[in-house]
C-alpha cells in the first residue's frame, strides 16, 4: 500500500521525495495507463499554491507546473503560442485536458507527446526546484527518460517572448481526436516582410525522442514560405519505427508532408 501525500509547501515535496521510491502526480491522467509498479509513495502536488498561473515575466512567459491544457486553450496568449494550443485541442478529450498538465506530459516523455514538439519550437526552458534550469531538448533524454535528481521536481516552464512570431502545430493520427499520434510536427517563426527570418521546427513520433530539424531551420532563413523548400533529405535525422499504429516508411512520409503544410502555412 503506498501512502500519499499532498504537501502546501515546496520544501514539504522536497523533503518527502528525500524518502525515496516516490510518485510526483499532477493531473494524475498517465499514471494508471503506464505504470506497472508500486511507489512507496505517492505526492500530490495539487495543492501547491502560485503554481497555476500563465504569466508574462518581462521578456519571457511562465507556465508553471499545474497548468493545464484547458488553461493554455483558454489564456491570453500571443501568436507565438498558437501551436502549444492547436495541441492542447488536441490532446484527449476535454475531461482529460482538464485535468493532464503540460509539464506533466513533458515529465511523461513519451515520443508521442503532443506537448514536447511545441516545447522544443518554443525553444523553452524546463525550471527546477533545485535552482537549475535545463533546456528542454537537454531534459528529455529519452523514452520516460528525463533530466531530474531524486530530490528534485519540475517548478514550470520558461518560455522566451518572441514579438509578432507564428507558430503551428499539426499531427496525423487514425483519428480526429482521442488518440496517439503516428507523426506530428511543431513550428515557431519570425517573419519579415513576407520571408522566414527564423523557424523551429520539431518533429514527434519519429523518433526515441521529439527532436529539431537544425539543417531544415537553417536553409529557410530569407526564404519565402513554401513546401517545396521541404525535401526528404531534411528528415534524414528522424528514426521511425514499425508499431502497431503505423510502419516507418509510412511516418517518414507522413512527418514530410506535415513539415510542408506547416511551412506552407506560415504565408
Amino acid at each position: 500500500m503506498s501512502r500519499y501525500f499532498r504537501p502546501d509547501r515546496i520544501e514539504d515535496v522536497s523533503a518527502a521525495l528525500a524518502t525515496g521510491g516516490c510518485l510526483l502526480l499532477a493531473g494524475a491522467t498517465d499514471h494508471f495507463p503506464t505504470r506497472g509498479d508500486t511507489p512507496h509513495a505517492i505526492i500530490d502536488l495539487s495543492r501547491l499554491p502560485g503554481l497555476r498561473a500563465i504569466e508574462r515575466r518581462g521578456d519571457h512567459w511562465w507556465l508553471p507546473c499545474l497548468a493545464t491544457w484547458s488553461d493554455v486553450i483558454a489564456a491570453d496568449l500571443p501568436p507565438q503560442f498558437a501551436g502549444l494550443q492547436a495541441a492542447a485541442r488536441q490532446v484527449g478529450g476535454v475531461q482529460i485536458q482538464n485535468r493532464g498538465t503540460v509539464v506533466g506530459n513533458l515529465c511523461n516523455a513519451s515520443p508521442a507527446a503532443d506537448g514536447i514538439p511545441c516545447l522544443l519550437a518554443l525553444d523553452a526552458t524546463v525550471v527546477l526546484s533545485s535552482g537549475r534550469a535545463v533546456p528542454v531538448d537537454q531534459f528529455v533524454r529519452g523514452p520516460r527518460h528525463i533530466d531530474l535528481a531524486p530530490m528534485e521536481f519540475v517548478l514550470g516552464l520558461r518560455l522566451p517572448h518572441q514579438p509578432g512570431a507564428r507558430a503551428g502545430f499539426l499531427k496525423l493520427g487514425a483519428r480526429r481526436y482521442l488518440v496517439i499520434s503516428m507523426a506530428m510536427v511543431a513550428l515557431v517563426a519570425d517573419m519579415q516582410q513576407g520571408r522566414i527570418v527564423q523557424a523551429r521546427i520539431a518533429i514527434g513520433a519519429c523518433s526515441a525522442r521529439a527532436q529539431r530539424l537544425p539543417a531544415l531551420e537553417a536553409e529557410l532563413c530569407g526564404q519565402i514560405p513554401s513546401a517545396d523548400l521541404v525535401q526528404p533529405h531534411h528528415l534524414a535525422p528522424l528514426t521511425p519505427i514499425d508499431d502497431v499504429r503505423a510502419s516507418a516508411g509510412y511516418r517518414r512520409h507522413a512527418a514530410l508532408e506535415l513539415v510542408r503544410r506547416a511551412v506552407a502555412g506560415l504565408a
